[in-house]
């Protein structure tokens, strides 16, 4: 980095993830809203999945990159501090919803027939129901994009390894990400007849790789050197991802501003609003938010069609926003209950095992 570059935890970016949670969730929860209109701009509310993609091969760059090109950088270890971070809410999320399909069941609710997918049950459990290994789209649905994760983090020596190569090539990484992004896109739709940003279950693995890839040349763009006027950057392209969206235009145009937005907020210094502790915090929170959304809409939604009588359960303005602002509570609690403290327990397990390594490791030298 150059000097007087970003810091190295890129608050701003953190901040992001959040405004990436709400636009997924919006998305998600619209169709609860007693409305006639639907934004296009809503109806692209799934992008904010390839935001946290994209943001994803950013960030794990930015961590890793220069300890796998100098042969530092261990692999279990990675993957041990992955799962630390993902797996425990994965679980008690899935528990929550099975929970909650079951107490349907009993009460004579209707629900999906999927939603308790016991075929699915052990895809979701093992992550690979993004894999094309799970029949039905079941359980935590929003899941499958953890699953999607988790086949990047498995893969991710192979990115570094090409990142790590084209290190001092940054505009050749990054023109070749996004050629291959919308050469992919295209390729995708005409033989699937579906745009991949649009796969969960069947395609999702497929859908991370040309995100994460350009998260990872986005980065090298950035360890290369800042952007000047980064927050101008950042303004245009949340006003050409708003613009492009609400026209429909194709979904990678929309990824591609996304990924000059995160470019330009990893400029941006340690300051400001999005640097703030209340932004920072909804930014660490925004994992449990995206996992908490479908036990909560099936809770909350159901709950206040049952007491309006909104047999639709297409809810009144006031009463659906109480049962999406509550949503951030909710994965307050989750993060604080359970992600937070199981993420501090498994990575502590990680490191008095390579405290007592290091031990045996002196002890043998001193032998």
């Amino acid at each position: 980095m150059t000097p007087g570059s970003a810091p190295a935890d890129l608050r701003p970016l953190t901040a992001l993830r959040f405004f990436a949670a709400a636009w997924v969730a919006l998305y998600a929860f619209w169709p609860n809203l007693d409305v006639a209109v639907v934004p296009t701009l809503v109806t692209k509310g799934y992008l904010g999945v390839e935001l946290f993609f994209v943001l994803s091969g950013f960030i794990l760059s930015h961590v890793y990159l220069a300890a796998h090109g100098e042969k530092r950088f261990s692999y279990g270890a990675f993957l041990w501090a992955r799962i630390a971070r993902v797996y425990p809410l994965h679980v008690a999320t899935l528990i929550g919803v099975g929970v909650l399909g079951l107490a349907a069941v009993a009460l004579g609710m209707a629900i999906d027939g999927n939603i308790l997918s016991w075929p699915s049950l052990p895809a979701n459990l093992l992550l690979l129901h993004a894999w094309g290994l799970a029949p039905q789209a079941g359980w935590n649905h929003s899941s499958w994009s953890i699953s999607a994760e988790w086949f990047a983090y498995l893969a991710f020596p192979a990115f570094a390894f090409v990142a790590w190569r084209l290190r001092d090539r940054p505009v050749l990484a990054l023109v070749g990400a996004a050629v291959f992004m919308i050469g992919l896109y295209a390729a995708f739709e005409a033989l699937a007849g579906f745009s991949l940003t649009e796969a969960t279950i069947r395609w999702g693995a497929l859908r991370i790789v040309p995100c994460f890839a350009l998260g990872c040349a986005l980065y090298l763009v950035h360890r290369r050197s800042s952007l000047p006027r980064p927050g101008w950057i950042a303004a245009a392209c949340v006003l050409a991802m708003a613009v492009a969206g609400s026209l429909g235009t194709p979904d990678g145009v929309v990824v591609l501003f996304g990924g000059g937005l995160i470019l330009a907020l990893a400029s941006l210094p340690n300051t400001g609003w999005l640097a703030s502790r209340p932004a920072v915090y909804l930014g660490e929170i925004s994992y449990a938010i995206y996992m908490v959304l479908v036990p909560w809409q099936l809770l909350a939604v159901n709950l206040a069609a049952r007491v309006t009588g909104a047999e639709d359960k297409k809810l009144q303005l006031f009463v659906w926003l109480a049962v999406v602002l509550a949503m951030p509570i909710v994965a307050a609690i989750a993060y604080h209950l359970v992600e937070h403290p199981a993420r501090r327990a498994l990575r502590g397990i990680a490191d008095r095992r390579a405290a007592r390594q290091k031990v045996r490791q002196q002890a043998t030298q001193l032998a």
